[in-house]
Formats: structure tokens, C-alpha cells, sequence
């Protein structure tokens, strides 16, 4: 067997090993959602249940008020308003703020810059305190505003890094020959820098709306009633204190893994450009 046919063959295998290694515990979680509790609890487990229940599902989507689908509901709502929110605002900050550190020349930008990454760094829990203290005194605890803005602040270290970085790679030769031509430096940013940064962008929004989407710690601490509970704080109360439904928990984990997944197949030709030229340069 030649080399390159050999390698070929091992890389083929790695990556198959690697599909199914990543793709198996979501396909059980689907599998376990429609599966009834007796058959989940039974013990050898059953991998293959002989009949198939869907209730759960019609509990998320069509419970009554008492019903676990209303708090689901409030908390898919409180997601996406929360996450949308996180991403416009993180954004807007981001790609100014990204914009000045990699045109503008003034003292301790790079320090500064790497001030803003090691805030993304430090541990959630650090920071639990200060922000608890912060939105109690301003009124924001358990609302969807407040968590908004602590979102905010866990998400634009991270666009603040990959959009500057990427706007370095963009030449300035295409914003002097604007200005040239009369348009302002927001000008310049609008019609030329922006739309040669589109896969940064768009990189940039798919991870914002993940972090936003799927943080849990602030989420827990900070929210306490069904108008601001988000989709993972929702999930993690569908364990009782003497027995839990697995089977809903799968369900409500399937059904709050759609968004993330549609804006990852609608972003994700961007993702690999746009990551990459972020990281060769600064």
C-alpha cells in the first residue's frame, strides 16, 4: 500500500472514530427522549425500547399552565431574548471597540487589549459577588436586561480579540483610497472595512450567540423567577428531588440544541476563514 493511500485511509478512520465518538451521545440523548421512563431505569439497559413515547415532547410544547412546558416555554423565550440582545450589543462595542485597537496608535494598546482578554479568562465564579452586588444596587437582579448586560461582559473580551485581529489583516491602503475620496473614518468602517471583515463578523456573531445562549453560572445565580430564567437554568430544575424523568430532560436539551445548531449550519462556511485570520495576526 503506498503512503499517501495510507494516510489517507488513517485520517478517513480518525475522522469516523471521532464522528461517532462526538455524534453518539447526542444520538442517545434524541433516542432517550422518546423513550418511556420504565425502559430508561431498567436495569441491564435497554437500548432499544419496543414502543416509543412522544408525551414529552407534546408536555414542552402544549403543557398547561401547571405543566413544565410553560416554565420551558417562558425560559426558550427568555433565551432568545437574552442571546439576541448579548450578540447587538457585544457587536456594536466589539467592532468599534476592535476597530480603534487595530487602527488607532496610542499608548498601552496592546496592554490594553490583553486587560480585555483576561477578563474572559478568569473563572465565572470569581466574579459572581461583585456582578450579584452590582445588579442588586442598580435593580437588574432577576431580569432578563440584567443578564443581558453580564452576558455583555463575558462576551466582549472574546469579539473585542478576534475582530481586531482580524481587522489587522484588512490593508489600510483600501481605507486611505476612501478617505481620499472624502468619506470619514466611520465611513471608511461602514463600506469598506466591514463588509472585507464579513467572515470575522459573522464568526464573531455565531460564538457570541453560543456563549450567550448556553451560559448556565450567571444565568442560576442571577435569576430566580420564571420571567428571566433562561433555557439551562429551565432544564436543570426538570430534576426532582426524588426522582427525575431523563427522558424530558433529553427532550428539553434536543429542543434547546436547535437554535445554537441552525445558526452553526447558517455561519458556519465563515467560521474556518474567519477563526483562522483572527489567529495568524496581532
Amino acid at each position: 500500500m503506498k503512503r499517501a493511500t495510507r494516510n489517507s485511509l488513517l485520517i478517513h478512520v480518525a475522522a469516523w472514530i471521532v464522528a461517532i465518538a462526538c455524534l453518539a451521545p447526542i444520538g442517545y440523548m434524541v433516542l432517550a427522549s422518546i423513550t418511556p421512563q420504565r425502559v430508561l431505569i431498567t436495569t441491564p439497559l435497554q437500548w432499544i425500547p419496543s414502543t416509543f413515547d412522544f408525551s414529552r415532547y407534546a408536555t414542552i410544547f402544549a403543557g398547561g399552565a401547571d405543566s413544565v412546558g410553560t416554565t420551558f416555554r417562558a425560559a426558550m423565550l427568555n433565551s432568545t431574548v437574552v442571546a439576541i440582545g448579548t450578540v447587538a450589543i457585544s457587536m456594536v462595542v466589539g467592532i468599534l471597540g476592535a476597530y480603534a485597537f487595530a487602527r488607532l496608535r496610542f499608548r498601552f494598546r496592546r496592554a490594553i487589549l490583553v486587560l480585555f482578554l483576561a477578563t474572559y479568562m478568569l473563572p465565572q465564579i470569581a466574579t459572581l459577588i461583585p456582578l450579584y452586588l452590582i445588579l442588586n444596587s442598580i435593580g437588574l437582579l432577576d431580569t432578563t436586561a440584567g443578564l443581558t448586560f453580564v452576558d455583555c461582559a463575558l462576551v466582549i473580551p472574546f469579539v473585542l480579540w478576534i475582530l481586531s485581529n482580524y481587522f489587522m489583516t484588512i490593508p489600510e491602503e483600501l481605507e486611505e483610497a476612501a478617505r481620499v475620496d472624502g468619506t470619514t473614518r466611520m465611513g471608511a468602517l461602514w463600506y469598506v472595512v466591514l463588509p472585507a471583515a464579513r467572515p470575522g463578523i459573522f464568526a464573531a456573531i455565531m460564538f457570541a450567540f453560543l456563549l450567550a445562549w448556553d451560559e448556565f453560572m450567571y444565568a442560576l445565580i442571577f435569576t430566580s423567577s420564571d420571567a428571566s430564567k433562561t433555557l439551562p437554568v429551565a432544564i436543570s430544575e426538570f430534576a426532582g428531588r426524588y426522582t427525575t424523568d431523563f427522558g424530558l430532560v433529553a427532550a428539553g436539551g434536543i429542543i434547546a440544541a436547535l437554535p445554537p445548531l441552525i445558526v452553526a449550519i447558517i455561519f458556519q462556511r465563515y467560521v474556518v476563514s474567519g477563526m483562522a485570520a483572527g489567529a495568524v495576526k496581532g
